[in-house]
């Protein structure tokens, strides 16, 4: 609830303009407080509200503050020369914080943001409200170790804060996963169990063994301070741009549109918060529908982190509350906007970081003229999948397209259809010539070549000056 996040923290005074104001009170216009410096300020130094370094160290128990560096004055904008962001208890770096990132050319109808979750230390916002859990449970919980299911980036979140915090972690992973993602868990230093099916099988899996073991469950969205630790996402975009119209966040359990949803409804509720899942994993979509959570008998999408066949308690009841409408993108958009990123950004999304852009670049949003911002989730993606989505990305778009013409099996066919396709300025990637079969003519063959093309009005072009010479298009 809104309630939650207000009085999320007993010391956050600490860290507001006014020391009598609570954070998530000040909802006037040019009234919003920034988050303040946690960490100890330079020697001799106050932070702006007054406290010591010993005051100011002892806030991080109680919120995840985003730290821009140490310096005496706790200002956030830019980093300080030789300073680095910190994260909770300020002796361990786990959280970075980025600017939001304008994406001119991405969209002619609005202006679009990024909010580059994908450039965190595990390359995914979940170490926010695993990092946070992590840093709130007791020290019996903290000896028994911590137990987490995951798609493969949570486990990452999970991984790290874990051993950050000197804790024994064991994850389990759906044997689909990425291997970067299963590597990387490993190199944070989790044991990782890998359970055949998707999340939902490691999921149960991972109650399976807490019992048994008694060890700590985290879970990756359904829980209050998991939820808390992912709507720090939403005070940033907040402060950083208190004029946004809209936010986008993709959907699987939900954690991540919940906290930042529910922050951002908390601090000005006229702000848009949309919703987008895969075609092929709708569950909070069917949920909504529905009235209550629905369990998907089977997902299949490219988007391996929202891969959810049944979202959250939990986080039902923020999305119900806070989330304006959900949306869903095909697998071919997500690789669209993956390849959009790649290009115009220099920046790369796995399928769940890229669908929020997916949903806006093919229109599925009310967001004409106003100023959006897409969280880019996370971005580990596993090189032999990118590949694909690129492939898949470039004939969405018109980039890459396969003709199979009918030919006359006679000298000059494979000049003319060359000279055709030179023309009109195409590049052949390859070719591929095979004679009839049975059932065709007797004097046919084929030809089926790839182009590399500029987009589908030059593969049109292509086309009608085939048709127009005579051949024959299969």
């Amino acid at each position: 609830s809104a309630g939650f996040f207000q009085d999320f923290c007993p010391c956050i005074r600490a860290w507001c303009p006014c020391p009598r104001r609570s954070l998530y009170d000040a909802r006037r216009p040019g009234t919003l407080p920034s988050l303040r410096c946690a960490g100890t300020p330079a020697p001799g130094g106050r932070c702006r509200a007054g406290l010591s370094g010993t005051e100011a160290a002892a806030g991080c128990r109680y919120f995840p503050a985003i730290c821009p560096g140490i310096r005496p004055s706790c200002q956030r904008p830019g980093f300080p020369a030789g300073g680095r962001p910190h994260f909770l208890s300020c002796r361990e770096l786990l959280l970075l914080y980025h600017n939001i990132v304008q994406a001119r050319g991405i969209c002619d109808d609005c202006d679009v943001y990024l909010k580059p979750e994908n450039l965190q230390i595990t390359g995914s916002f979940k170490v926010r409200g695993s990092g946070y859990k992590i840093s709130q449970l007791t020290e019996e919980e903290k000896a028994r170790g911590v137990i987490a299911c995951s798609a493969g980036n949570h486990a990452q979140g999970v991984a790290l804060a874990a051993t950050k915090y000197g804790i024994k972690s064991l994850i389990c992973l759906p044997d689909g996963a990425p291997i970067s993602k299963v590597e990387a868990t490993k190199n944070y230093g989790a044991e990782v169990c890998m359970v055949p099916g998707v999340y939902d099988d490691a999921y149960n899996e991972a109650l399976r063994l807490r019992d048994e073991k008694n060890y700590t469950f985290i879970h990756p969205f359904d829980d209050e301070n998991v939820i808390a630790g992912q709507g720090t996402i939403g005070i940033e975009i907040m402060n950083e741009m208190p004029d946004v119209d809209a936010v986008v966040c993709a959907i699987g359990g939900g954690g991540l549109i919940s906290g930042v949803a529910c922050a951002i409804k908390s601090l000005n509720p006229n702000i848009k918060v949309y919703g987008v899942q895969a075609e092929g994993a709708p569950s909070m979509v069917e949920s909504i529908k529905n009235g209550e959570p629905v369990h998907l008998d089977s997902v299949s999408t490219i988007a391996d982190g929202i891969q959810v066949k049944e979202p959250g308690e939990h986080t039902f009841e923020y999305v119900k509350k806070y989330v304006d409408d959900i949306v869903t993108v095909s697998d071919d958009e997500i690789s669209s906007a993956i390849l959009k990123l790649i290009e115009s950004q220099k920046m790369i999304a796995e399928g769940a970081g890229a669908a929020p852009l997916a949903a806006v670049m093919f229109n599925k949003l009310p967001v004409k003229g106003k100023k959006v911002v897409c969280v880019v989730s996370g971005g580990n993606i596993d090189v032999t999948i990118l590949s694909r989505v690129i492939k898949r990305g470039l004939l969405m778009t018109g980039r890459q397209q396969t003709f199979c013409v009918e030919l006359q099996d006679k000298p000059g066919q494979l000049v003319a259809v060359s000279n055709i396709i030179a023309e009109k300025g195409a590049n052949v990637i390859s070719i591929h010539h095979e004679r009839g079969g049975e059932g065709t003519d007797v004097n046919g063959c084929y030809l089926r070549v790839v182009l590399e093309t500029r987009d589908f009005a030059q593969i049109k072009e292509i086309r009608d000056a085939l048709v127009d010479a005579g051949f024959k298009l299969v």
